[in-house]
């Protein structure tokens, strides 16, 4: 709508997670390090926690991304289903689900882990919202991670969820995969410079070329409605480019951050 009037290519602000607009910022960039690191060591199970909204299901993607020449991945969005359904997905996932011998679940997934290391390729299973598995469909996440050889891990496994994800690996039921767990990070919100930062890489990669769209005062409201946080940050800028188009102007003021912040119930 206001695309062609600040001469974007696309939408800034869209809530989609589009590795294109991924902003290294110090949390975002120190995280995706970490994993990449980690995994390209042979960690094994590694832990990404962060409040709604901070950005882990586009930081996760962003890791499939950076991932995708080296390693075999799959990629569970929503794992909020039972044991054998979680398995079944991981192998359609791998592309083996054809090869499934009645309940032979990790047989059939290790056949096909051994022969990614043999072909020296690595093997990553990542499960977005992790907060949500039930508790036994966690067990056979720790099965999994008992695939070995004698010398390496044929699997890493890496959740990403919400903080209530932390709870649930405190139940001293699933302590043995919590135990298993090498490394962990907790994602924050942005801070007031991070968030300007951000602003501009976002509108920069979506074609916009010129000086800063949103004054002063306008960044001093949003990051005081947002709390630095990424998702909340995008719907209050996308609306107030909106009023600001709408109204006949071209910078984004403390107005139309505030009309923005009100019409979505910001406070």
């Amino acid at each position: 709508m206001y695309e062609q009037y600040y001469g974007l290519a696309e939408k800034p602000f869209s809530l989609t997670p589009d590795t294109e607009f991924f902003y290294r910022s110090v949390t975002h960039g120190e995280a995706l390090n970490v994993l990449q690191i980690a995994i390209r060591g042979g960690d094994g199970f590694i832990k990404v926690t962060g409040e709604v909204g901070t950005g882990k299901t586009l930081l996760c993607r962003k890791l499939l991304d950076v991932l995708d020449e080296d390693f075999d991945t799959v990629y569970i969005p929503n794992p909020y289903m039972d044991c054998n359904a979680l398995l079944d997905a991981v192998l359609i996932e791998m592309g083996i689900a054809d090869r499934l011998e009645g309940q032979k679940y990790l047989a059939c997934i290790n056949q096909r882990l051994v022969e990614n290391a043999r072909r020296n390729r690595g093997t990553v299973i990542i499960l977005d919202e992790a907060q949500s598995l039930p508790e036994a469909s966690l067990e056979a996440i720790r099965l999994l991670s008992n695939l070995e050889t004698g010398k390496q891990k044929l699997v890493q496994i890496v959740l990403f969820g919400q903080p209530e994800l932390d709870a649930l690996l405190a139940r001293s039921s699933v302590r043995q995969l919590r135990q298993r767990i090498v490394h962990a990070y907790r994602l924050e919100p942005l801070s007031h410079d991070s968030m300007r930062a951000y602003l501009q890489f976002r509108i920069n990669s979506a074609g916009y070329r010129g000086p800063e769209l949103f004054d002063r005062a306008a960044l001093t409201r949003l990051y005081k409605f947002s709390q630095g946080v990424p998702r909340v940050i995008n719907v209050l800028c996308n609306k107030a480019m909106m009023l600001s188009y709408a109204s006949g102007e071209f910078y984004v003021n403390s107005k139309h951050i505030e009309a923005a912040a009100a019409d979505s119930q910001v406070q």
